[in-house]
């Protein structure tokens, strides 16, 4: 069947670039591919693909008064109800001094769409990659244990405070390789709720909001005795685990132990995948159940959540890990003959994760920021006396308010420069 088009074509006079104060002239066409409600919009010259816009999306995101809500950048709830998903379009125009295309609908609406608009939502794979890459969240890089001393960055702490091309460097990072220093912090115990506050709020947990990692008699969490710490992840017991965590070395062990442990879990979750598929399509298949009972202070507590070892998205991508032998329940609630082939498939996780890990020791001022959906962390144990104090003050942020902070820092330097650009443009043309 052959292909019916309703076509405008007009000239665009958008300059496509200058060169020695030329302006190079841009020609807009709109067309409707009629069998499908697909709008393709073309400038020529030098654009082989046009870019392409369904129907049904283009009506549900109009931009006028009427649909969309200017000081919320939110749609209107008018059609949540009763939304025509047969809607068509009747006719298409192209304002030359707007620069817009405009489109008449068989529900006598109007919109209007800039092409500036329509270039950043155009449906090829690469302004989609593009914009994702940019705006949502920046791509892992896995690391193992050879990789370990490139990939550690170390950020002064007051230069994070102050700068923010410096603090956006210090969460990109972050993000991307799970793990960053801060150095020369002050000595003092509300340094993570300012780090905290200087990207948005802390979390709070059963734990309070900060929390003190130091040998206490009597404690209720393993990780308050001054034993060795195994590999593990915070709080897996938390259905919406804190997933950025913060922790400030105020004193250290002058012992000979008190070695911070870390490896990346999605690293080893990769190899698994590769080296042994049946261990790892149990470990990210089977329910596990995470638990936490107790009291801190005068709260008592029962926190229980059932999740695999590893988590994955519907893409296949890792997007968490679970794993800490005091935290894991003793109620194993599977089928009986799924038990050993788990522990098998979680011994060789943990094997692997300890070829895999790093030591290192803080010192008084780092503060250690790693992903604590991604990472296993753990210590070694430490001499605990009056003389030989360690005192490790903690705190947790959620990654989406690192994700919002990150692109506010973002649009705030595009805005800049796009200004200071426009100035320079002016002062040439002056």
């Amino acid at each position: 069947m052959s292909t019916v088009t309703k076509r405008c074509v007009v000239n665009f006079l958008k300059p496509a670039f200058r060169q020695q104060g030329v302006a190079y002239v841009r020609q807009l066409s709109a067309s409707l591919r009629a069998q499908d409600q697909m709008l393709l919009v073309k400038e020529q010259p030098g654009q082989e693909e046009p870019m392409i816009f369904p129907g049904i999306w283009l009506r549900d995101n109009c931009q006028c008064e009427q649909c969309f809500h200017q000081d919320s950048l939110s749609r209107k709830p008018l059609r949540w109800n009763n939304f025509d998903t047969k809607v068509k379009v009747r006719h298409i125009t192209v304002d030359e001094s707007l620069q817009s295309v405009n489109i008449s609908w068989s529900d006598n609406h109007h919109s209007s769409f800039s092409l500036n608009w329509l270039r950043e939502r155009n449906f090829s794979q690469k302004t989609s990659e593009q914009f994702l890459n940019e705006w949502y969240r920046p791509q892992s890089k896995l690391w193992g244990k050879d990789d370990f001393a490139k990939i550690l960055k170390k950020f002064d702490y007051w230069e994070v405070m102050r700068s923010d091309a410096t603090f956006l460097e210090w969460l990109d990072t972050l993000a991307v390789y799970g793990i960053a220093m801060l150095k020369n912090s002050p000595l003092d115990i509300g340094v993570v709720k300012s780090l905290a506050n200087r990207i948005g709020f802390i979390r709070r947990t059963t734990y309070g909001e900060e929390f003190s990692v130091r040998s206490r008699p009597g404690a209720k969490n393993y990780s308050y005795l001054s034993k060795p710490l195994p590999l593990h992840t915070d709080l897996p017991y938390y259905e919406y685990k804190p997933s950025v965590t913060l922790l400030h070395t105020l004193e250290q062990s002058r012992s000979k132990g008190g070695w911070n442990t870390l490896v990346d879990a999605f690293n080893i979750a990769d190899q698994l995948r590769a080296q042994h598929p049946e261990h790892f399509k149990n470990l990210s298949q089977t329910l596990v159940n995470w638990c936490d009972i107790g009291a801190d202070a005068d709260k008592f507590f029962h926190n229980m959540w059932r999740a695999p070892v590893i988590n994955l998205d519907a893409t296949g991508k890792y997007v968490r890990i679970n794993h800490s032998v005091p935290q894991r329940d003793s109620h194993f609630s599977i089928d009986v003959d799924k038990v050993v082939p788990w522990y098998e498939a979680n011994a060789t996780f943990v094997r692997m994760a300890h070829e895999q890990s790093v030591s290192f020791k803080t010192v008084p001022g780092d503060v250690l920021s790693f992903n604590n959906l991604r990472m296993l962390h753990g210590r070694t144990g430490y001499d605990d006396s009056e003389r030989n104090v360690r005192h490790i003050v903690g705190g947790f942020v959620d990654w989406d308010i690192v994700y919002s902070r990150m692109r506010v820092l973002k649009r705030a330097a595009v805005s800049s420069e796009e200004t200071e650009s426009a100035e320079q443009h002016m002062a040439v043309q002056a």
